[in-house]
């Protein structure tokens, strides 16, 4: 396939034409010209709008930290792409399609920074008693393993009661996001958001989904603690404002300004193991494990699109990619996993704005949160 019929079948010939020849110039469009028509969400504007995928989350108030589960049904094809300078993770290995498995039963997103990683045990002990799992050689007797990737936040500095001495919250934050699993779950404060921090302002838990024209769905969910800022300085404008979907985080859309390149404005202090960023992208495309490592790397452009600075030494950014393959490919590959990469960028960028958006000071806690900035 030459480079037309892919600006073709991507439906960008006619923009690629208008630009062909010099001086040539798109055409003003006519007085009556319907307005562009915007995207789709799905029904519930969720990640569980994929079909086979449920969310959990459960929180502790006076630790100030909680735990989400993606749950998929039975064993999924799964990727990962790491692009912050201080993850933390778990079985992130097994999902590189090189190895063995590159697939998974759930995905955990935590608060607690490395103590949070034991929330995937409390999920795993769950799901293995339920002979939910990797079967691989198992014979009776001998139970599945559970496959259950895992990344973290940090969230230890908020002030809330972190003396657990020898038995921390996270495995039971963890049986008890995936108790909670279902459609439906509360974005901002809450689950792995709930102690979370996004630049100056309250961080939180956010979602997203897309219904893509051919009926492919994508759908987002993260967790935002970053350490670069969700609004343009000086407003209460997200910067994803371009991608939003009806007045889904605010209804102001973007903003006609310009900003340095050192201009951050509205960031936290950098601080080693202090921010990330922990996102998991789904579809129910039925893609190979290769295409949703590139849907994974595409996505993380979102965190590109939503935060700034972003990917920085003090931040463990972390995209998972889930397929729950509902839906056969037509047509080209490569195109599929253009549209779906693409689309997973954008639903991510607007999840990390509904998740601040969302946000909410929890009792006890002053908190700067978006809903406080005063309106321009």
């Amino acid at each position: 396939m030459n480079r037309r019929q892919v600006l073709a079948s991507t439906g960008m010939a006619a923009g690629a034409a208008l630009g062909a020849g010099a001086g040539a110039k798109a055409a003003p469009p006519s007085a009556g010209a319907a307005p562009r028509r915007p995207g789709r969400t799905g029904p519930r504007n969720l990640i569980t709008d994929v079909a086979g995928i449920t969310v959990g989350c459960a929180q502790d108030a006076a630790v100030r930290t909680g735990t989400t589960v993606i749950l998929a049904e039975g064993l999924v094809t799964a990727a990962i792409d790491v692009r912050g300078g201080g993850p933390g993770t778990r079985e992130s290995d097994a999902l590189e399609s090189h190895n063995l498995v590159h697939a998974a039963n759930a995905v955990v997103l935590s608060g607690g920074s490395s103590w949070g990683l034991a929330a995937a045990d409390g999920v795993a002990a769950h799901l293995g008693a339920r002979g939910i799992g990797y079967g691989g050689l198992a014979q009776q007797g001998v139970p599945v393993s559970p496959i259950v990737p895992a990344a973290i936040l940090y969230d230890l500095g908020n002030g809330g009661a972190k003396g657990w001495g020898t038995e921390p919250p996270y495995r039971n934050l963890g049986i008890a996001a995936l108790a909670a699993a279902g459609a439906d779950f509360a974005l901002g404060t809450s689950g792995a958001g709930y102690g979370a921090m996004a630049g100056a302002l309250k961080g939180g838990l956010g979602s997203a989904s897309t219904l893509m024209r051919d009926g492919t769905t994508v759908g987002a969910i993260v967790a935002v603690n970053a350490l670069g800022a969700t609004v343009v300085p000086g407003t209460r404008h997200f910067w994803a404002g371009a991608f939003e979907m009806g007045d889904e985080f605010g209804g102001l859309g973007p903003i006609a300004a310009r900003v340095g390149p050192e201009e951050w404005g509205g960031t936290k202090l950098p601080a080693p193991r202090e921010n990330t960023t922990i996102a998991c992208v789904a579809t129910d495309l039925d893609l190979t494990a290769d295409e949703m490592k590139r849907v994974a790397i595409m996505a993380q452009d979102g965190l590109a699109r939503a935060i700034r600075p972003v990917h920085t030494p003090f931040d463990g950014d972390v995209v998972f990619a889930l397929c729950t393959a509902r839906r056969p490919v037509t047509g080209p590959r490569d195109l599929a996993v253009l549209g779906v990469g693409a689309v997973a960028a954008d639903t991510l960028a607007r999840a990390i704005a509904r998740g601040v958006h969302a946000a909410t000071a929890p009792a006890g806690w002053a908190v700067p949160t978006w809903s406080a900035l005063k309106p321009e």
